[in-house]
């Protein structure tokens, strides 16, 4: 079959890569905006393409004849050059578009916990107004709503590292939300297992990882996996931490914001695990922390 990846180049789109290069019964198209061939894993069967989510046609002309096309591109750290609408809405929707017109039956879409049209947060509400452009299509659609994703290339794996290895660790409000972390490789499972044995339907999906803890419950358990002191947890209040981030974000025009530190404190909850219905066997946490600290093998 052949499959399409939007925003190849992500710690998602080359953990997936990763796990799909060298097999026979796939053939992958990597499409990303500014796709660096030395990033991507090497293999016969995947091929790197740029490409602009706003040239219609060639964006048709690439979901051709594809069988699946997983969209993973985004921004959570908007920008002037790449807004919550432009990168997270109106990509979504010219995917969607592209998809239709080219006769491709499968879509994924990579969302995450929380997102919602109609919230306030505008992050949240691009990834829901993005999640109804997948939805009201007319083609077999699961959107895999995800947690706090943890591997090697995940930009959520490498601060968790750093904290661990840090003497103090200052946390966003003391690191006392809830997280349920997901294995990345268990995620790129579950978007294989999508586009090879799809549901029918058009349907939400939550995923999540196995075990649900505090985040600095998480930090001491990531110190432990690496043999060191556990590190002591501080506090930043939360309300000095969106008084400082609101004022770079407008000197910067993007960047850390009030919104961001709401997402990334907020307390992951899931009522049914998309795991059981998607055939998966979730890594369990140790495993995940031992991979991350790299004293096991990704797949082994």
């Amino acid at each position: 079959m052949k499959l399409c990846l939007t925003g190849a180049n992500s710690s998602v789109g080359r953990t997936l890569l990763q796990q799909l290069a060298g097999r026979e019964d796939i053939t992958v198209l990597a499409l990303s905006r500014s796709p660096q061939a030395n990033a991507l894993p090497q293999a016969a069967n995947v091929t790197a393409m740029p490409v602009a989510y706003e040239d219609h046609d060639a964006l048709t002309a690439a979901f051709a004849g594809a069988q699946a096309v997983v969209h993973l591109a985004g921004v959570l750290f908007a920008s002037k050059g790449a807004s919550y609408q432009s990168a997270n809405v109106d990509s979504t929707a010219a995917v969607v578009r592209a998809a239709q017109e080219a006769g491709v039956p499968r879509l994924v879409f990579v969302s995450v916990l929380g997102a919602d049209s109609a919230s306030r947060n505008p992050f949240y509400r691009s990834k829901g107004q993005a999640e109804n452009c997948v939805m009201t299509a007319a083609l077999e659609a699961t959107v895999l709503r995800t947690p706090l994703l943890l591997g090697p290339l995940c930009a959520g794996g490498q601060a968790l590292l750093r904290e661990a290895r840090s003497g103090t660790a200052k946390l966003l409000g003391g690191g006392q939300h809830r997280v349920r972390p997901l294995d990345v490789d268990d995620l790129c499972a579950a978007l294989v297992a999508c586009c090879t044995a799809p549901l029918a339907g058009a349907r939400v999906l939550e995923l999540c990882g196995p075990q649900s803890l505090c985040y600095r419950d998480l930090v001491l358990r990531m110190a432990q996996t690496l043999g060191r002191e556990p590190p002591r947890i501080g506090s930043v209040p939360l309300w000095l931490a969106k008084t400082f981030a609101a004022l770079g974000h407008t000197l910067k025009g993007g960047g850390l914001s009030p919104a961001i530190i709401d997402v990334i404190t907020s307390s992951e909850t899931v009522e049914h695990n998309a795991a059981t219905p998607l055939g998966l066997a979730l890594t369990p946490l140790a495993q995940t922390l031992a991979k991350l600290a790299g004293k096991e093998s990704p797949h082994g």
